[in-house]
């Protein structure tokens, strides 16, 4: 029997309630009349508290609170992708049919749709032993992806029966496992608590890189396949647009976008980018192989707390399949804002900046779920998370920032003052990092014939010692510099423009393929080093950098597609050629 007692005090978001004895923490409540949904964040004795995920106007002491025995969880089976959910799953189009363009509070409907069919083919065979993981059969979800039917991790036993193919309604069962316990019927879809990781057999090292296709996270600062990476930034750094570019063009499998807490502006972008946006490698709709959680700022704030936890759980899911997924959780930041109001609300004593206390752990936990593993079913996945953090005012020092690199091994700091150049991606090559590169060096080494680590350490050291040398510049000018000098200033600026710069909204630009990467690396560092070759024979700095050819040089990551580089080897035969020249009429 449900567990009934009555509200004895509000606070915003956060309601107690007494004669609950028996409710456990994390269990999903029925709150008020209306029968809000909440989720129990504390026990005391026969008093719980409550956070409501919808909004508390109009509920007053005295009503009802309804225990349901289960924890908060998520609805995992076809149906997920191309799917818009708030942060506890709700449905929105499905919601907005019901109620208009904004949520009503009560409202409530089963994230899976209930009336559609899906077409299942089953793999497991009668009488075969199963555990947890093992694929019963299969649904083409979308043209684009195989949604594998498996056996909840928690359950073994013997298929005592198995649906045939055909096509069946997400309740339907579709097999009978014999298990010590009994028979259990298991249907299209599964349930699991968002609190919870999934379970797997063994974590493993990151190995493969996560292919962007933009040039300055793949070639300096890559993050491996289950890895965990931070992208801080101030306001009008191109966090967002960063998010974006990297759901669309990363060579992960599923995509999971968050927006945590965003202005509703943002997200209305990603709702009608996504839907016109091409997958790279089939041409096919962006969104047929992406789960959207859309959680913005005008929504109840701890919604905003489960919705990191709620995407985080479908990623899991589609990792226990053998896919690789990439979540981009935009922003954690307006996450742990959440968790600040909710902890003053709980009256809990306040840390650092008024977050409480636990900051650091949820932080670590979160983040804690990335990796790369093999699944109870014997099979490879990944999760990757990428974290969007917003500090005030650009500040990397303040609380979230700080604890964040705690937990990432790969930082993409925004920089304000090269978005104000209007350089993006503004991620700064002087204060970013990977620990990722050991890891995914052997991915590059059949591609550049082992040359990358060399080549980009190479084009590291020009960049720093570009600026060194403007610290010189705003003391003498840089006519003062020596020539070789002067030479380190034209290359950095050829890489800063011809290399790290990107054009999201170029149709060539906004996507470099690794074979392109390497090519425009190497090309102007090819460029330095017969330049220096020049300089050292007496050639002016200044007439090399007046050639024509550079400004093409810099341009040629907008000109040339990734599928026609060889191009690029012609347009490097022809400059050397002309340095060589400079050369020669100066011996």
């Amino acid at each position: 029997m449900a567990i009934q007692g009555k509200i004895s005090k509000i606070s915003g978001p956060v309601v107690q309630a007494e004669g609950v004895a028996g409710l456990e923490m994390h269990e999903l409540t029925m709150v008020g009349e209306a029968e809000l949904i909440g989720e129990v964040v504390r026990v005391e004795g026969e008093t719980a508290t409550i956070q409501v995920y919808e909004d508390t106007v109009g509920l007053k002491p005295g009503e009802r609170v309804t225990g349901s025995g289960l924890p908060l969880a998520v609805e995992l089976g076809p149906g997920l992708l191309m799917g818009i959910y708030d942060g506890i799953q709700r449905p929105l189009e499905v919601i907005q049919k019901m109620t208009g363009d904004f949520i009503k509070r009560g409202v409530k409907s089963p994230a899976l749709s209930r009336g559609t069919k899906w077409h299942f083919v089953p793999v497991a065979k009668k009488g075969s032993k199963v555990q947890g993981g093992a694929v019963l059969g299969t649904v083409q979800e979308t043209p684009l992806f195989l949604h594998k039917i498996m056996v909840p991790p928690r359950l073994s036993g013997t298929v005592k029966s198995i649906a045939k193919e055909g096509d069946y309604l997400i309740e339907d069962t579709v097999a009978e496992i014999e298990t010590s316990s009994g028979i259990e019927e298991l249907k299209l879809y599964q349930r699991w608590p968002v609190r919870e990781p999934r379970p797997y057999q063994e974590r493993l090292e990151p190995s493969d890189p996560l292919i962007t296709g933009q040039r300055i996270i793949d070639t300096f600062f890559p993050v491996a396949k289950g890895g965990a990476v931070a992208i801080p930034g101030g306001f009008g750094t191109g966090k967002t647009i960063t998010s974006h570019q990297l759901a669309a063009w990363s060579d992960a499998e599923i995509i999971v976008y968050i927006g945590c807490g965003e202005r509703g502006n943002e997200m209305t972008e990603v709702l009608l980018t996504f839907p016109e946006w091409k997958d790279p490698k089939s041409g096919r709709p962006l969104m047929e192989r992406t789960v959207l959680i859309a959680n913005t700022s005008n929504m109840p704030v701890s919604a905003r707390e489960a919705s990191i936890y709620t995407g985080v759980t479908i990623a899991e899911y589609f990792r226990d399949m053998g896919y690789n997924v990439a979540i981009m959780a935009d922003s954690t930041s307006r996450w742990a804002e959440a968790l600040r109001e909710i902890s003053g609300r709980l009256e809990e004593m306040p840390a650092e900046e008024g977050f409480p206390s636990y900051l650091s752990s949820r932080l670590g936990e979160f983040y804690e779920r990335a990796g790369r593993v093999r699944t109870l079913n014997g099979e490879y996945g990944s999760v990757t998370l990428i974290g969007a953090v917003s500090p005030p005012g650009g500040d990397f020092s303040e609380p979230v920032t700080v604890h964040t690199k705690r937990f990432v091994r790969a930082f993409w700091a925004l920089d304000s003052s090269l978005a104000s150049q209007r350089h993006y991606p503004a991620i700064n090559w002087l204060t970013s990092y990977s620990e990722y590169v050991d890891y995914v060096e052997h991915w590059w080494t059949p591609l550049t014939g082992g040359q990358w680590r060399q080549k980009t350490l190479r084009a590291m050291e020009i960049l720093k010692r570009e600026d060194e040398l403007k610290e010189v510049i705003r003391l003498v000018g840089s006519e003062a510099l020596p020539e070789p000098e002067k030479l380190v200033m034209e290359t950095a600026r050829l890489l800063r423009e011809g290399f790290l710069q990107q054009n999201a909204y170029d149709p060539i630009d906004t996507y470099s393929s690794p074979e392109k990467q390497y090519k425009l690396l190497t090309s102007i560092l090819a460029f330095h080093e017969s330049a220096n070759r020049a300089i050292a024979a007496g050639v002016p700095a200044s007439k090399i950098s007046s050639l024509p050819a550079l400004a093409e040089l810099a341009k040629l990551r907008m000109s040339v597609p990734s599928e026609k580089i060889s191009i690029i080897d012609d347009f490097m035969s022809k400059l050397l050629k002309e340095i060589d020249a400079l050369t020669e009429e100066k011996s």
